[in-house]
């Protein structure tokens, strides 16, 4: 049985036919048996409970450490609708590094207008000590997610940019090695692509960032603030893909002008290190001196040369959702070009007028933390009580500045297996995005992440979201 989808379904027509994407792929599930298929959902769980693939959910007191939930249909995009996302998303992830450099350097887009001035200045995530200073290979952000949305044959809208420390490439990976697993059969029928390269395109990546003091093959380590971090699983996960050493803060020190880790063999020096720490937490002699996560002076020996941060410290202000609603023209500025892909409508809090139409509309739209992520701190309007509009209502008012609007869009759907049957749901869509002097490299597929409650918008892990695997299809 199918469920027919109030909104555009990526699986099905408007007829209830199957999408050119999905034919092949309707054609073989229609002809499973229903019970088999469920048999085959737990023995995926079974899989990722065995692997250990959790995730912690942070202000729970119990029972924290949680299985992010699997679907086994998966979402199919065409090489065609391929081909011109990644055109979107390369000619995006350039603009950002750009934008970076400029805000950094001459802050040529200040002076044209095109950002106001005080968005950059009181910024928190604004980094002074990076002003100056270009990064190894002139790269600010090594590894980018660009979070999309779908709302119609031909309409992807950007919802977010992660420049900081983009997390979720784990669960890709292991979605598909899942999915390889217990239909070996169905990607060579379907002809989809690869995505098991990352971990080797990462270090490959990586390594073309190596500092000027590097001198042979580039030491790559991967820095992660330790186990009771909610993606430690991810880390451990990457560097050991990678061939990597997985290392905490405590594990690293100041040798010689050079950052180096603890080995049997004596302290040994990276050249490239992947930190998966927060810029405040990551040198307690230039940011928070109370931090136990950082290693003291990775910053002075980064500004010297002698290693490479990635992704580089201060790169945070270009996820920032302030920062986001300029990226029309952030892009335009940096590019020549008008964006391939476009912004979700956004109102910025911070302004009067825009403030006063969102009081007024809290009921219809969905209100976002500039710095926010994880599906935290948000309202969404349609599904909120009007209790909980009246609390935000007051956070709204006491702090403007902190806060975007934007419409509630109709999300794509792409239908979950139930005990019934097919079941529309709403789903995201993070591509992994590798940037180096030797180019962008886009992984064909990404984490597409399916809100499992019937109706809801909200795909976060830890607001009850799942994760699906991606299969793009050859051209």
């Amino acid at each position: 049985m199918v469920e027919k989808p109030a909104t555009y379904d990526e699986m099905f027509d408007s007829d209830g036919k199957p999408s050119a994407a999905f034919e092949n792929y309707y054609g073989w599930i229609s002809s499973e048996d229903h019970k088999e298929l469920l048999r085959k959902s737990q023995e995926a769980e079974t899989i990722f409970r065995r692997t250990g693939i959790t995730f912690n959910v942070y202000g729970q007191q119990e029972a924290n450490e949680r299985l992010i939930p699997f679907d086994i249909v998966p979402r199919i995009v065409s090489g065609r609708e391929w081909s011109k996302l990644c055109r979107g998303i390369e000619q995006r992830v350039r603009a950002i590094n750009a934008f970076l450099h400029d805000i950094y350097h001459r802050q040529e887009i200040l002076r044209a207008g095109r950002v106001p001035v005080d968005l950059i200045s009181q910024n928190e995530a604004f980094l002074p000590k990076m002003i100056g200073f270009t990064p190894p290979g002139g790269i600010y952000t090594h590894i980018v997610g660009v979070d999309l949305v779908r709302t119609g044959p031909d309409e992807f809208y950007v919802l977010e940019d992660n420049a900081r420390t983009p997390s979720g490439v784990s669960y890709m990976l292991e979605n598909r090695e899942t999915m390889l697993a217990m239909f070996p059969d169905l990607f060579a029928q379907n002809r989809v692509q690869s995505v098991s390269d990352y971990p080797k395109e990462l270090r490959r990546s990586l390594a073309a960032c190596a500092p000027p003091a590097c001198t042979g093959k580039p030491v790559v380590a991967v820095l992660t603030p330790g186990i009771y971090n909610s993606a430690y699983f991810e880390h451990a996960f990457i560097a050991d893909q990678m061939g990597s050493e997985l290392v905490e803060g405590s594990d690293l020190k100041v040798v010689d002008g050079r950052i180096a880790m603890r080995t049997t063999q004596g302290f040994k020096p990276v050249d490239v290190v992947y930190r998966r720490i927060d810029d405040d937490f990551l040198d307690p002699l230039n940011f928070n001196p109370e931090s136990m996560l950082g290693v003291p002076g990775i910053f002075d020996i980064y500004r010297s040369g002698g290693i490479t941060i990635a992704n580089a410290p201060g790169t945070g202000i270009a996820d920032d959702k302030a920062i986001y609603s300029y990226m029309p023209d952030i892009v335009e500025f940096y590019t020549g070009e008008k964006a391939i892909l476009q912004n979700v409508p956004t109102w910025r809090c911070s302004e009067p007028d825009s403030l006063a139409y969102v009081l007024d509309h809290l009921s219809e739209l969905v209100v976002k933390e500039v710095h926010g992520s994880g599906g935290y701190g948000m309202l969404v309007g349609p599904a909120a009580s009007k209790k909980e509009i009246a609390e935000f209502r007051k956070k709204l008012t006491a702090r403007p500045a902190n806060y975007i609007a934007q419409p509630t869009l109709a999300l794509s759907t792409v239908p979950i297996l139930t005990k019934a049957g097919l079941s529309p749901r709403h789903v995201d869509l993070r591509p992994f995005v590798l940037v180096s002097p030797q180019g962008i490299n886009i992984t064909p597929g990404g984490l597409t992440r399916v809100a499992l409650k019937k109706g809801s918008l909200v795909v976060n892990s830890s607001q009850g979201g799942g994760t699906k695997d991606t299969w793009v299809l050859e051209e």
